[in-house]
């Protein structure tokens, strides 16, 4: 008896082993699948505002679509435009720092000086709206400054560069559809696009495209998110 129960025991044990071989095989052969890697999103962001036509118009098509979208503030288009701003929290989207002045000699003369066009740029949001803004963007972008990007986050704060865009500032005198051609250009193969556009008082274009850039990335399975 003792050995038939030995025998039984080994069997199984024998079966254990062989389950578990294949299943490593399998779990070698098969990656998992990833959600996160496969789910298409996109950040539109607005720079240089607010202004009182542009800004509104935008504020009113991302209400007509449903649409959350992050704003990168230039404190001295603030005065004048404060129900703007107000108008922008209150439709539940992110307003983060881009500079107080924008005069780059100034903003970039020392580390100094861009901390302080940081904050000041910041109490006027916080002023006006009561928000503490938490995302900034480098006025030129902030990718090569990299002993400044770790300044800006000691400060608290998340930068936000961008990877796609309407190209409103660099493509002269482009009407809505052009600036659609270049969304789709420069998004194409990204399944994360964060999306450069301007919302200052000669963008009238980027806001006549903008319904035809949302239905895009709509059409193509992306899902809207602010910062």
């Amino acid at each position: 008896m003792q050995k038939k129960y030995r025998a039984a025991v080994l069997a199984f044990l024998a079966a254990l082993l062989l389950v578990g071989h294949l299943g490593a095989r399998l779990a070698r052969a098969v990656p998992a699948f990833s959600f996160a890697a496969e789910q298409k999103c996109i950040y539109l962001t607005f720079d240089d505002g607010p202004s009182t036509v542009v800004t509104n118009r935008v504020l009113d098509i991302l209400a007509e679509e449903n649409v959350k979208a992050t704003f990168f503030i230039v404190g001295a288009q603030i005065d004048g435009r404060e129900e703007t701003l107000r108008r922008a929290v209150a439709e539940g989207h992110t307003l983060g720092v881009h500079s107080d002045t924008h005069r780059y000699p100034l903003i970039y003369a020392s580390d100094r000086a861009l901390l302080d066009d940081i904050r000041s740029c910041a109490e006027h949001i916080r002023a006006v709206t009561g928000v503490t803004p938490r995302v900034y963007r480098f006025p030129g972008g902030g990718v090569h400054r990299t002993a400044q990007r770790k300044l800006v986050e000691r400060e608290g704060y998340r930068i936000v560069d961008w990877n796609a865009g309407c190209g409103d500032e660099e493509i002269a005198g482009a009407d809505a559809a052009r600036l659609l051609e270049e969304a789709k250009r420069t998004s194409a193969g990204k399944n994360r696009v964060v999306f450069l556009s301007h919302d200052s008082p000669h963008h009238k274009e980027t806001a006549a495209a903008l319904p035809q850039i949302i239905a895009y990335f709509r059409e193509q399975g992306y899902e809207f998110r602010a910062f």
